[in-house]
């Protein structure tokens, strides 16, 4: 899986993106944001949850946090973050290389509304210095998200 899985994504899907390939790591908000030379909030972070029945992807502003109240209420469920030992398995990418495209399975994915600040992000791509520059309205077209409003900043 991994960059190979996004890459296969990218090209089967005809999406108009490509992968930028960092010298330095981008497996955090703060690295990824120094990296690129753009804010923190810019970074679309993606979180891997387990609910009670399946797995989900949260996309979001990459400096804010999830709100637990707003989650359970979303939900009905407490907010779980996947083990990291366990991240791979669920989603085919290694920790912090997480995105919401080239997963082992099909995931259902949820865009946080703090994205909708920027007109572009750059999630991760399957790497630990990989990422795509994406219009946030691509985002949620290309994913299938659903938009949420369960962070706080």
């Amino acid at each position: 899986m991994t960059v190979k899985s996004v890459k296969k994504h990218i090209e089967e899907g005809e999406l108009n993106l490509a992968i930028i390939e960092m010298d330095t790591s981008t497996a955090t908000v703060k690295l990824a944001a120094k990296a690129l030379g753009v804010q923190p909030g810019q970074i679309a972070k993606t979180m891997a949850l387990r609910l009670k029945e399946r797995d989900i992807l949260i996309v979001a502003k990459g400096d804010v946090k999830i709100d637990n109240k707003k989650f359970r209420n979303y939900f009905k469920e407490k907010a779980r973050f996947i083990k990291p030992d366990e991240l791979e398995e669920a989603t085919g990418h290694p920790v912090g290389g997480v995105c919401p495209f080239g997963l082992s399975k099909p995931l259902d994915i949820y865009l946080d509304i703090s994205l909708k600040e920027f007109d572009y992000v750059y999630p991760a791509a399957g790497g630990i210095n990989t990422c795509i520059k994406i219009e946030v309205d691509y985002l949620s077209e290309v994913t299938k998200g659903t938009w949420v409003d369960i962070c706080k900043g």
